[in-house]
């Protein structure tokens, strides 16, 4: 299958030597021509203008924008819908606010061009790892690109597979997701960042608190002089940290602001009374991570609805 890809950065260069890796022809542009002369020599078709981009793509025509969300993105794809014709296919691969795929798929299927939104996660480690995809779009037309989709996404790997899924889209379990209509992808991947971004704060407050376990203000019966890069080392062959109250009170004890792990287990104090949707997950995870049953008054990670959450995995992201 033949896909056009506009900005060739890490991102979206590696999506095509991925896509060729697999089999596909792609057509590359960016404003940078010797983007376009590397990944010519690896066997893409080079195109010098927007137009020439257009010319070489097959009809009906796909063409994956890969650019910082923002005026560059519009500013292309209002360009390159210009150039396009009905039938055709906008694929936005970037962090795009999903309220403006919206905007963009109504305008476009008022001419006949198709809008695909891509909530796309896998990094500079995406041309071996494979990329995990959230896709928002017609059915129809998703399913037509499925090809290119696939080649992209991880595969299922050595993951053993979650019982009582049957029947449903085999995508998911190889890391991809059609998520819904435009803008159903980018919804997705703004809560799968703001997740990635609390992950990130509640290391850098826990790492913190590491760090500041040797200060003078403690009693020296209670310092502790860690080595930090032995337990990150330690902690990323497939630890599970279990509790939050005495890690909270040692950030008091040494000052150090943890506002991500203080709200986190004032939620899980919350947790044990009511009974919201968030919290029904929180309670599953905890059996998923390490085993953790509730007390008998919470719902606990076999009330109705609550989803199935399995334990991580050593070395799958």
């Amino acid at each position: 299958m033949q896909l056009g890809m506009i900005g060739l950065g890490r991102m979206g260069g590696n999506i095509v030597r991925r896509l060729m890796k697999h089999g596909h022809s792609t057509v590359v542009y960016d404003k940078d021509p010797k983007a376009v002369a590397a990944l010519a020599a690896d066997g893409a078709a080079g195109a010098s203008t927007l137009e020439d981009f257009v010319d070489k793509l097959e009809r009906p025509r796909t063409a994956w924008v890969m650019l910082p969300a923002g005026k560059i993105t519009e500013a292309t794809i209002d360009a390159l819908s210009k150039l396009m014709q009905a039938g055709d296919v906008i694929i936005d691969g970037g962090n795009t606010f999903w309220q403006d795929d919206v905007r963009r798929g109504k305008a476009l299927k008022e001419r006949g061009i198709h809008y695909v939104d891509v909530g796309t996660s896998g990094g500079v480690w995406g041309i071996d790892r494979g990329y995990c995809m959230m896709i928002g779009g017609d059915k129809a037309v998703v399913d037509r690109l499925d090809p290119i989709f696939a080649a992209l996404a991880p595969g299922s790997g050595d993951i053993p597979r979650t019982g009582g899924r049957e029947g449903r889209d085999p995508r998911i379990e190889r890391g991809y997701i059609h998520a819904g209509p435009v803008g159903a992808g980018h919804f997705v991947k703004m809560v799968h960042n703001g997740i990635e971004y609390g992950l990130m704060q509640a290391y850098a407050e826990g790492f913190d608190i590491l760090k500041n376990a040797n200060i003078d203000a403690l009693p020296p019966e209670h310092r502790f002089d860690f080595d930090l890069a032995d337990i990150a080392e330690a902690w990323r062959r497939g630890s599970v940290i279990p509790s939050g109250r005495w890690t909270v009170n040692a950030a008091i004890d040494e000052a150090v602001p943890a506002e991500v792990l203080t709200a986190a287990l004032f939620a899980r104090f919350r947790s044990r009374k009511q009974h919201t949707f968030a919290e029904k997950i929180l309670s599953a995870m905890r059996d998923g991570f390490g085993g953790h049953k509730e007390p008998q008054q919470h719902p606990g990670p076999a009330v109705q609805n609550a989803p199935d959450i399995v334990k991580p995995k050593v070395g799958r992201s």
